[in-house]
Formats: structure tokens, C-alpha cells, sequence
């Protein structure tokens, strides 16, 4: 009843909420996306987006087919590869940006190997700018990460806006310097969060600093300080800074997967371990009320 080519393209636009970046990522023209869409909707009997010449975003009925989406394109996945008689075989090398701790990616990771037994799959939890470093360097093959204001590497994920949350409680004096709760660097974030408040000659002061997620946010809670952080992966316990708090606009930011060298067997499980990832992407930005646990190895 539903195409697989439409389902992948109606993810695509649900992830990137954008029929441009979809029509992108997937490498065809935005016509043949919008025709995908409407042939969908046709197919469902009900609008899954609802879009103006600003903003795209998904129906209640979107929601819906997010989750009967992903079934059915891991079905036809798994039968594909069944029929096919292929195995993946190899050591994969995959390096997951701290941001990723608190969201599914545990359970896609759970579900490739299930599907690929014969990858030995090696994770490492870094920073996004450690990341990009050692992918650079020839240490990892695929990277999912935050890249910075202005690259065009790497294929989108998910775009977001960064926002500045803390404590509910946490009031933010604008005669004094503003409190921050920062990951070192290269970190990403605490990047754009120094950047933009030096632009508008805001005094700040480093409350807490921790390679940790985890750190950072009970640093958070207690009250310390503020975080920037993407708006769609706020931790339980955090909330947004109100406006009034006079806090500078952080912008946006894009989380990508970036492939490394072409390394044979690596690459050809890097490339499924992708497609897997960008089919369940909106559940690593939505989904954030489930805690996930990524350790330093996964073994096959």
C-alpha cells in the first residue's frame, strides 16, 4: 500500500522539516519530493505536513506515520538483505557526539547489530570537535556530530535551533557575568556560546566545565549556570531560558553524518549503519524522554 520510495522521502522532509534539505539529502529535485508527499497523502487519505513558504512541520497524522514508516522500511530492509544473502563482516569504527547519550541511538545501535552480527561495531563518545578530529585523522569511520556555523560537510540529520536552558528556578542577573556550564573545547557549543555573547559584550564566567554530558547537566540542576544546547535534546530536570533573562539568540545548528577514508568492509557497514540512522533520526531529537546508555565499545 505505501511506496518505500515515498516512506523514505517522507522521512527524509520529517527529519529536515525543510523539502529543499530533503530533496538534498537524498539527491533528487524538490519536485520529485513534493510529488512523493502528495502521492503519500494520497495514499493515507490525510495531510501529513502542513507548510507555508516558511515553515514545514509534520500533521498529527505525520506523527503517526513517523513510527508505521520506520516499520515498514525495516521489514523491507531486513527482507532485501534475507533474499540477497548478504553479510556484512568487518570492523566499524562509529564516533556519537555527547549530545547522542539521552536519546535512542542505543536502540538503532541495538537493532544493526542484531541485523549485522558479523560487524565488530567499536564506539567512541566524544565531542563533536574530537570527532571531526580523529575522523580526519583516520581513527573512525562514520561520525554522527554537531558541525559548526558555515561547513557544509557531511550529510544533515537533523537541523536544530540552540537555546540557552538551566534550572527552572535559575534566575539570570544582567548586572553580573553570565554563568556558563560548558563542555572543553573543541566542544561545539561552548564555541558558539563565547562567540555570541562576546558579539554582543555580555560578561560571562565558566561556572562548570565537564567532558561528561552527564556532568554538565547535574552542574545544570544544582543551579550553577546556564548551557547552550539543541532545543529538540533539553535533558529532563533543564528548561529554556526565559527571554527576559536578555541572554543573545545562539542559532541553529545541524547534527550530520560524516563518512571517513573508503576502507572496504568498513565502509559498506558504515554506509548501512547510516541508512539506519538517518531512517530513525527524528527519534533521536524527539524521543528525548528516554535515557539511553552508550559506553566506550560495542563488540559484536
Amino acid at each position: 500500500m505505501y511506496d518505500p520510495a515515498q516512506l523514505r522521502t517522507f522521512l527524509a522532509v520529517a527529519q529536515t522539516l525543510s523539502f529543499t534539505r530533503a530533496a538534498h539529502r537524498l539527491g533528487v529535485r524538490q519536485s520529485t519530493v513534493s510529488q512523493h508527499v502528495r502521492r503519500l497523502e494520497d495514499a493515507a487519505g490525510r495531510r501529513l505536513f502542513t507548510r507555508d513558504t516558511h515553515r514545514v512541520d509534520l500533521t498529527p497524522d505525520g506523527e503517526a506515520m513517523l513510527g508505521f514508516a520506520r516499520t515498514i522500511l525495516e521489514a523491507h530492509e531486513r527482507a532485501a538483505a534475507f533474499f540477497t544473502g548478504t553479510r556484512l563482516r568487518g570492523r566499524l569504527r562509529f564516533g556519537a557526539s555527547e549530545d547522542f547519550v539521552l536519546t535512542r541511538l542505543p536502540e538503532i545501535l541495538e537493532a544493526f547489530r542484531r541485523d549485522h552480527p558479523d560487524v565488530e561495531l567499536e564506539l567512541s563518545v566524544e565531542l563533536s570537535g574530537t570527532l571531526h578530529q580523529r575522523l580526519a585523522a583516520g581513527r573512525l569511520d562514520l561520525v554522527l556530530a554537531k558541525r559548526r556555523t558555515g561547513d557544509t560537510h557531511g550529510e544533515l540529520v537533523r537541523h536544530d535551533a540552540l537555546t540557552w536552558i538551566g534550572a527552572p528556578r535559575l534566575r539570570i542577573d544582567p548586572d553580573r557575568p553570565v554563568p556558563l556550564v560548558l563542555f572543553p573545547p573543541p566542544g561545539i557549543t561552548r564555541a558558539r556560546a563565547l562567540e555570541v555573547l562576546e558579539e554582543h559584550g555580555r560578561p560571562w564566567r565558566i561556572a562548570c566545565t565537564s567532558t561528561s554530558l552527564s556532568g554538565l547537566i547535574a552542574a545544570a540542576r544544582a543551579g550553577l549556570g546556564v548551557m547552550a544546547h539543541s532545543r529538540g535534546l533539553i535533558p529532563p530536570g533543564l528548561s529554556p531560558v526565559p527571554a527576559g533573562a536578555g541572554l543573545p539568540d545562539l542559532g541553529d545548528v545541524d547534527f550530520v553524518l560524516v563518512h571517513g577514508r573508503r576502507r572496504g568492509g568498513a565502509q559498506e557497514a558504515a554506509d548501512a549503519l547510516a541508512a539506519a540512522i538517518l531512517a530513525g533520526g527524528d527519534r533521536l531529537i524527539r524521543d528525548t524522554g528516554t535515557i539511553g546508555s552508550l559506553g566506550g565499545r560495542v563488540g559484536a
